[in-house]
């Protein structure tokens, strides 16, 4: 097995991750401070005591997340146009871009990985570069995403298709805009 072969099911904290190759992904990463971990570890021991499924343990996390709760950096123009920036260099070169929003305090993708990268290198190498970057654009120092994001591998057409309405629709649903083209920082926006 070489370095790049997938890793299928992994872990790395408390959130399980598949990496299968040439998988089309819908993925989440958000800011470091957009959920408080005492909230978050409130839900995990909910989960594992069985008051609260893994889906609701989820959907409280997007519903908190549509919240803009935090410094909300992605707010920034010059942030939100890195973020943005970023994600469309790799396309085509680490991954095929399908989807994409930036929301105040977290991001939304669907993609494809090319079979030269996991997903684990993908979203490293977008996470550290934009970290960086934000953080100098900023002035500031210290995390700037929190270390886990959220992947889910689309099951089928049915399953892709509303993960890509769900995305580019995400503005719409926190209230920032009336329709999702309206929204300058999603694939919605480009689609006009």
């Amino acid at each position: 097995m070489n370095e790049n072969s997938p890793k299928l099911w992994y872990g790395r904290g408390y959130l399980p991750h598949f990496d299968g190759g040439e998988v089309t992904q819908f993925i989440t990463f958000r800011l470091a401070d957009s959920l408080p971990q005492n909230v978050l570890e409130k839900w995990k021991i909910e989960v594992e005591q069985r008051i609260i499924t893994e889906i609701e343990y989820h959907r409280m996390i997007d519903k908190y997340l549509d919240k803009s709760i935090g410094n909300c950096y992605l707010n920034n123009e010059r942030i939100a146009k890195l973020i943005q920036e970023t994600l469309l260099f790799f396309d085509g070169k680490k991954y095929k871009l399908i989807a994409w929003v930036l929301m105040p305090n977290h991001v939304h993708l669907l993609l494809i990985p090319k079979s030269d990268f996991t997903l684990a290198e993908i979203m490293h190498s977008i996470k550290s570069y934009t970290a960086h970057e934000a953080n100098k654009l900023l002035e500031r120092k210290g995390s700037f995403w929190s270390k886990e994001y959220f992947d889910r591998f689309m099951r089928d057409y049915e399953h892709f298709e509303k993960t890509i309405a769900y995305i580019e629709n995400n503005p719409v649903k926190a209230g920032l805009c009336e329709k999702a083209s309206d929204w300058r920082f999603g694939s919605a926006f480009y689609k006009k």
